[in-house]
C-alpha cells in the first residue's frame, strides 16, 4: 500500500512539473509575417505570412484593419511569397511565387520533391480577394504609376504585361547584359534599369520602341541603384570602380570607393554631386539596403558608415548642405521613404532603455531635419516600418520576447496595435516563453563580447548549458522574436531548449551588425585569421563559470556561418565543448585566389596558410566531441560539398558522428516540415548527449 501511494505521489508530482511543457512543433507554429507593404495611394495594407509551410496574403484596410486571407494555397510546399506590392490605385496585389530570394540562386525549387517541375512566377490578385493572375514565369515586379502595367524580369530581359492578364507578357525591349533595378519614371512615360556587363554596368532609360535606349554617362565603372527626381527630369545614381585585372593584396583592408551622380534626362550631362570620404569606415556600406539611396522632397538621401555607425544623409541635388539626419551609437535599416518624399521612417537600435541596444525600435525623420522622432518604445522588437499612401498612419512587425511577430499600427502615444492577433494558435505556448537577459563579457583579446541569456524559470544544480552561434555573419539576436524568419525558427528553438532545461547564451560575436564598425568590420576575421572565434570560445568559457552550470556539459550549434564556428569550437576546442551540432556551414576556408590573366597576390601563400588555420578541417586530429551535422542538399549558399567533404574526413579517421541530410530543400528550410525536422533533430542531439544519464 505504501509502495503504491509513492508511486502514485511520483506520478502526480511528475506530471504537474511536465505540465507546462510543450512541444517544438507548438512554439514552431506561429504565423510568421513578411513583405509587409502599403499602398501608394489610400489606407491600404498587405503581407504575407507563413502558417507552417502554408504561405497566403493578408490585407487589412481602414478604419479596422482586419485581417483578411485572400489567397487559398494550403499546402506546406515551399514555394515562397515575394517581392510583394498594392498597386497604386489600390486595387491590385502583384507578388512573385516560387525560388529561394534568400539565396544566390533565386531559380526554382522544388523542395516537396514532386515530379512536375516548379516555376518562378509574377501572379496578380485583386486587392479584395479573387481568382489569382498568371503574369507569366519571372521575378521582381513593379508596378506602373498607372496601375495597369506590371515590368518583370526573365533571363536578364525586362518583360511587360497587363496587371489583369488580359494581355500576355513580352520583351519590353532587349539590351545587352542582365538587365534589373528597374524604375518607371514617376509619369510612366519610361523605365529606368542597370545593365550589368560583369566588368562593368551601366544605367539606361527606355522610352519606346521607336527610341534609342538613352545610356547615362556610361563609364568604366558599375553603376547602379538609379532613382528619379521627383519632377522626372534627372536620375540619380551609385557609382562604384569596374571590375579590374590588376592582383591586390588578399589581406590587406583597403577603402571601397563609391560617389553618388545625377543625370539630366533632356540634355544627358551628368556630374558627381558627393563622394563617399576615403576612410575604410567610408567605404560602401555593407549593410541592409546598401547605400539605400531615395531622391526625397528638394533631398538626395543615403546612409553611410563614415562616422563607425549606420546613418542617414541629406543632401541637396546639387551635392552641397550635407546634412546627418540620425547622429548618435546606433544603427538604421528598414528605410522608406513616405510617398509624399518628406519624411523617412526606419528601424533602429536606440531608446532609453541601455538594453535597446539589443532591441529594434522604430522612428521617423524629416528629410531636410535631423529631428528624429521615436514611433515605438519599450521591450519590444519593431521592425520593416511603412507609411499609407496618405502619409497618416504608420505599421511595422512588432514582437516582444514572448510573442511572434505581427503587422501592428503605431498610434500616437508610441502604443502599439497588433493586426491578425487571432492567427496566433491557441496552444501557441506564449506563457511558456522566458525573457532573455542582455549579458556583456570580454574575449581573450579584450575585445567586448553581446549576447542574450536565456535561462529556466526554475534554476537547478549542474545544468547543461548551449552556445547558440548566429549566421551571416551580419547579424544581431535580439531580446525578443527576430524579425527575419530564419533566427525566428532559432529563436523558438532556444525557448524549446530552456523549457527542456538547457540554459542558452545566444552570443553576438564580432562580424555582426549592431555594435558599430569597428566590431563589424574587424580586422583578421574569417579566412583571414578567425578572430571572431575568440568571441565563441569566450562564450563557452563564461557560460561554464556561471553558478548552476556544469561546465564539462556546455554544447554548441549554429547554421551558416554559425555552423562554421561551430564546427571551429568542436575542432579547436572539444574539452570545453561536449558536442555540437554543425548545421550547413562553411569547413573549409581555403579558396583559389588565382585567376586566369591575373598574377598571383603578393601575399597569395600567407593568405592560403591562414586561411586553412581558419577552416575547421584542419582541426580533425583534436576533434573528439560528438557531433551532428545537418545540410540540405539544394543549398544556395554554403555548397552541399562542405558537409560532403567533412563527413570523408570523420570517416577516414574512423570518427562516429551522426548526419541529417534534407534532399531538394535549400539553405532556408522552404518547408515547414524540414525546418521542424531539423530544430528536432539539433534538441534531440543535444539532449542526448549533455543532459540523458549514460
Amino acid at each position: 500500500m505504501k509502495k503504491s501511494l509513492f508511486i502514485l505521489f511520483v506520478l502526480l508530482f511528475t506530471s504537474k512539473i511536465f505540465a507546462q511543457s510543450f512541444s517544438l512543433k507548438s512554439v514552431l507554429s506561429y504565423p510568421f509575417p513578411s513583405q509587409l507593404v502599403a499602398a501608394p495611394t489610400g489606407s491600404k495594407i498587405a503581407w504575407t505570412a507563413n502558417e507552417q509551410g502554408r504561405r497566403n496574403i493578408y490585407t487589412a484596410t481602414a478604419p479596422d484593419y482586419k485581417a483578411i486571407k485572400i489567397t487559398s494555397y494550403n499546402e506546406d510546399d515551399g514555394q515562397e511569397l515575394t517581392s510583394l506590392s498594392v498597386s497604386p490605385d489600390g486595387n491590385w496585389i502583384v507578388f512573385v511565387r516560387g525560388g529561394d530570394h534568400g539565396g544566390r540562386d533565386g531559380g526554382p525549387v522544388n523542395a516537396n520533391s514532386s515530379p512536375i517541375a516548379p516555376k518562378v512566377q509574377v501572379l496578380a490578385v485583386p486587392y479584395g480577394g479573387g481568382k489569382v493572375i498568371v503574369l507569366g514565369e519571372g521575378d521582381n515586379p513593379a508596378i506602373s504609376p498607372n496601375s495597369k502595367q506590371v515590368l518583370f524580369s526573365k533571363a536578364g530581359q525586362i518583360l511587360i504585361s497587363a496587371i489583369d492578364g488580359s494581355l500576355p507578357s513580352r520583351n519590353l525591349f532587349y539590351a545587352k547584359g542582365i538587365n534589373g533595378s528597374y524604375k518607371w519614371s514617376p509619369d510612366g512615360q519610361k523605365v529606368a534599369f542597370v545593365s550589368n556587363r560583369s566588368d562593368h554596368a551601366f544605367i539606361g532609360v527606355y522610352t519606346n520602341d521607336e527610341t534609342p535606349v538613352q545610356w547615362l554617362s556610361p563609364s568604366f565603372s558599375r553603376d547602379n541603384m538609379p532613382v528619379w527626381s521627383p519632377d522626372g527630369s534627372e536620375i540619380a545614381f551609385i557609382r562604384t570602380p569596374g571590375t579590374g585585372t590588376e592582383t591586390d593584396s588578399v589581406l590587406t583592408r583597403k577603402h571601397q570607393p563609391w560617389a553618388i551622380r545625377k543625370v539630366n534626362i533632356s540634355t544627358g550631362q551628368g556630374m558627381q554631386i558627393w563622394k563617399a570620404p576615403e576612410t575604410i569606415r567610408g567605404s560602401y556600406p555593407t549593410i541592409d539596403g546598401g547605400a539605400n539611396l531615395h531622391w526625397a522632397q528638394g533631398k538626395i538621401v543615403f546612409t553611410s558608415y563614415e562616422d563607425g555607425w549606420p546613418h542617414l544623409y541629406a543632401i541637396n541635388p546639387d551635392g552641397t548642405g550635407r546634412l546627418l539626419l540620425t547622429p548618435g551609437n546606433y544603427g538604421v535599416e528598414n528605410i522608406k521613404l513616405s510617398n509624399d518624399k518628406k519624411t523617412l521612417v526606419f528601424a533602429a537600435n536606440t531608446g532609453k532603455n541601455q538594453d535597446d541596444l539589443d532591441r529594434r525600435h522604430i522612428y521617423k525623420v524629416s528629410v531636410n531635419e535631423a529631428n528624429m522622432q521615436p514611433l515605438s518604445s519599450g521591450e519590444g522588437i519593431e521592425a520593416y516600418p511603412v507609411i499609407t499612401g496618405d502619409n497618416q498612419t504608420f505599421f511595422c512587425l512588432s514582437a516582444t520576447a514572448q510573442r511572434p511577430l505581427l503587422p501592428a499600427i503605431l498610434n500616437a502615444g508610441k502604443k502599439v496595435t497588433l493586426i491578425g492577433d487571432s492567427l496566433i494558435p491557441a496552444d501557441f505556448p506564449v506563457k511558456e516563453m522566458v525573457v532573455p537577459k542582455h549579458v556583456q563579457f570580454k574575449a581573450a583579446d579584450g575585445n567586448t563580447v553581446y549576447g542574450q541569456l536565456f535561462s529556466p524559470r526554475k534554476a537547478i544544480k549542474n545544468q547543461p548549458a548551449i552556445v547558440y552561434v548566429h549566421g551571416g555573419p551580419q547579424r544581431q539576436m535580439l531580446l525578443g522574436w527576430n524579425p527575419m524568419d530564419y533566427y525566428s525558427i532559432d529563436y523558438a528553438l532556444n525557448q524549446y531548449l530552456v523549457n527542456l532545461g538547457f540554459t542558452v547564451l545566444a552570443v553576438n560575436y564580432r562580424l555582426g551588425i549592431g555594435y558599430g564598425f569597428d566590431f563589424h568590420k574587424p580586422m583578421g576575421a574569417g579566412a583571414q585569421g578567425a578572430s571572431e572565434y575568440q568571441d565563441i570560445k569566450a562564450a563557452g568559457e563564461w557560460l561554464a563559470t556561471q553558478p548552476n552550470i556544469d561546465k564539462t556539459k556546455v554544447g554548441i550549434y549554429g547554421g551558416s556561418y554559425g555552423g562554421y564556428l561551430t564546427a571551429l569550437a568542436l575542432g579547436k576546442d572539444s574539452k570545453l565543448f561536449a558536442a555540437g551540432v554543425d548545421i550547413h556551414g562553411v569547413n573549409n576556408r581555403f579558396s583559389n585566389q588565382a585567376a586566369e590573366g591575373k598574377e598571383p597576390a603578393p601575399d597569395a601563400a600567407l593568405a592560403a596558410k591562414i586561411a586553412l588555420s581558419s577552416s575547421p578541417v584542419s582541426y580533425i586530429n583534436t576533434w573528439t566531441s560528438p557531433t551532428l551535422i545537418i545540410h540540405a542538399d539544394d543549398d544556395r549558399n554554403v555548397a552541399f560539398n562542405q558537409s560532403v567533404d567533412l563527413a570523408k574526413r570523420f570517416e577516414d579517421k574512423k570518427f562516429d558522428f551522426e548526419y541529417l541530410v534534407i534532399p531538394d530543400d535549400t539553405h532556408h528550410w522552404m518547408k515547414f516540415s524540414n525546418g521542424l525536422k531539423v530544430s528536432e533533430a539539433t534538441a534531440d542531439f543535444l539532449k542526448r548527449k549533455l543532459m540523458d544519464k549514460k
